[in-house]
């Protein structure tokens, strides 16, 4: 019932939605010469960076895999999970003095916030694509199964965002202890390495890691022009399930107290 309760709100909602989407936009670009273009710019800068340091510099070898690819997939996919969560857990906080002007469900704050980063994310697409038709790795028609991943990382965004919003209203050390766990989850996360480096039990430890699974699943595509087995769908979508779930129950148990704490 609650999730329907959030699909017609969404329709309800949807200009406010759009105007807050907007307005991030529009504060994010201000007086900025490149505006959008950093976009663009941003992933393939960072990737230059890091295939310098992580290539050249640690001599990471990889054999047979086209590094600038495998790299910059896991960067923009785990950039934007760490970017939407993050402004995601303090919407709430922010949006306090709107919130008691006028009714709006407050989840839409969160959501509103891995909306906005969602759109940056697809900008960032480009560039990875034109490193794809560059570095000649193969362009298949498995290409059409890339949205199920990135439909999967939204809604275990978007999950996780509302359980942090809803966190931070009570415990403001969140947005600190926060902070340590994303340096952590993406040294967990082999963004820049082959995880076949690591010992077997460790290997299988990281496999539980969602953000694992859903960057496995784009670079089986993009790298390998392969289709994911089954297992790797039904991880990806159950585990996106399920923290959506979790995170539209942890909201709702909690969204009548936060007047009183923010």
């Amino acid at each position: 019932m609650y999730i329907k309760n959030i699909i017609n709100n969404f329709k309800r909602y949807s200009y406010l939605m759009s105007q807050m989407i907007s307005r991030d936009f529009k504060v994010k670009y201000k007086r900025s010469v490149l505006g959008v273009l950093w976009s663009l710019l941003q992933p393939l800068l960072m990737m230059s960076v890091m295939a310098l340091v992580f290539s050249q510099m640690f001599r990471f070898n990889m054999e047979g895999v086209n590094y600038l690819v495998y790299l910059m997939s896991g960067l923009i996919m785990f950039n934007y999970f760490s970017e939407a969560s993050n402004n995601a857990m303090g919407s709430i906080v922010s949006n306090f003095q709107l919130m008691t002007k006028v009714y709006i469900p407050k989840y839409i704050f969160p959501l509103s916030k891995c909306l906005f980063f969602g759109i940056n994310f697809l900008l960032s697409l480009i560039p990875l694509l034109l490193i794809v038709i560059i570095t000649g790795a193969p362009i298949t028609w498995t290409y059409i199964l890339l949205p199920y991943s990135f439909i999967c990382l939204l809604f275990f965004t978007i999950g996780i965002g509302l359980i942090l919003s809803a966190i931070s209203v009570f415990l403001r050390d969140m947005f600190y202890i926060y902070s340590i766990l994303l340096t952590i989850w993406q040294y967990f996360t082999p963004i820049f390495y082959d995880i076949r480096m690591l010992p077997s039990i460790l290997q299988t430890l990281f496999k539980f890691n969602p953000l694992y699974q859903y960057i496995t699943f784009a670079r089986t595509i993009l790298l390998d022009g392969k289709v994911p087995d089954l297992l790797s769908f039904v991880f990806c979508g159950v585990s996106a399930i399920i923290f959506f779930i979790i995170g539209c129950i942890v909201f709702k148990k909690n969204q009548d107290k936060f007047i009183y704490y923010v």
